[in-house]
């Protein structure tokens, strides 16, 4: 069992992951399925899709990004006065804990591409501390961000939430993807116990590889 320190907000705590290895997940009621890494069955298993944004830097961002990597990703815009600011706060503990892991990367998606371009991206990323190297905040067409969140990363639908293509997307949810684009795990994004059970998450993920 691991068990790992983290520190942040003023605050230490120790968390353990819960699980020798952990599941995979395939649809929104994020039922675990308990499968090895050379079972069959993940050779039809839920991926998500491959995408096309750009990031604060102007760079393209795709799934080949990742290849081979862990990433966890959030959905959120940059005018947001609610959940927001705390979920980049978290994510920012995130980028702190897994600066020097190279397999480990954070993918924020805005909501509000229509606003949020690659110069608001890259201030907001500036005042919040972001290294665009570790995490990317990205923009792009608005149905694929939204098509992403909720029919591949089903970000809103573990809630029991079933909206239309044009509502709203907002979540606090963050999603851990492993590195062949598997869902591994969802956590609140804005409750410190959960980011750091996802902290050890990653850990468990990273040793099982």
């Amino acid at each position: 069992m691991l068990t790992i320190f983290i520190v942040g907000c003023s605050e230490t705590q120790e968390k353990e992951s819960r699980v020798e290895t952990l599941p995979y997940y395939s649809e929104a009621t994020f039922t675990p399925h308990w499968l090895t890494a050379d079972d069959a069955e993940l050779a039809d298993f839920h991926q998500v899709s491959p995408f096309k944004f750009v990031n604060q830097e102007g760079d393209t961002i795709t799934e080949q990004t990742y290849e081979g990597k862990i990433y966890i990703t959030d959905f959120f815009f940059t005018t947001c006065p609610g959940i927001c600011p705390k979920m980049t706060d978290n994510m920012a503990i995130l980028q702190e804990v897994f600066m020097e892991d190279d397999d480990v990367f954070l993918l924020s998606h805005s909501v509000t591409p229509g606003y949020d371009s690659v110069p608001v991206l890259k201030e907001y990323a500036e005042n919040k501390g972001v290294d665009s190297k570790k995490w990317s905040l990205v923009t792009g067409a608005r149905e694929e961000i939204y098509k992403l969140g909720r029919q591949d990363y089903f970000v809103e639908e573990d809630l029991g939430l079933q909206k239309e293509p044009e509502e709203f997307l907002h979540t606090e949810n963050f999603v851990l993807v492993d590195e062949h684009r598997h869902i591994r795990g969802i956590y609140n994004g804005l409750n410190k116990a959960s980011v750091n059970q996802l902290i050890a998450d990653v850990k468990t993920l990273k040793n099982n590889r």
